[in-house]
C-alpha cells in the first residue's frame, strides 16, 4: 500500500473536492479554505494533515 504524500498540489485538492479552480479561489477569498503554503514561485501546496483536518471540520451532522 502506497502512503499518501505529505503535501498536495492545488490540482490534487481540486480533484478530491470535485471543485473548479474558480470556486476554490472564491471559497478561499472568504477565508473558508484549507491552510496553504505559498511557494516562492507562487504555486500552492497543502499539508495532507491540514487538508484532512479541514475536511473533517466541514462535516455536518444529519438531523
Amino acid at each position: 500500500m502506497r502512503s499518501r504524500d505529505p503535501h498536495l498540489k492545488l490540482a490534487d485538492v481540486l480533484t478530491e473536492l470535485d471543485m473548479s479552480r474558480a470556486a476554490f479561489y472564491r471559497m478561499s477569498a472568504r477565508g473558508l479554505g484549507p491552510k496553504r503554503i505559498k511557494l516562492p514561485n507562487g504555486q500552492l501546496r497543502f499539508r495532507r494533515t491540514d487538508f484532512d483536518a479541514w475536511l473533517e471540520n466541514c462535516t455536518e451532522e444529519m438531523r
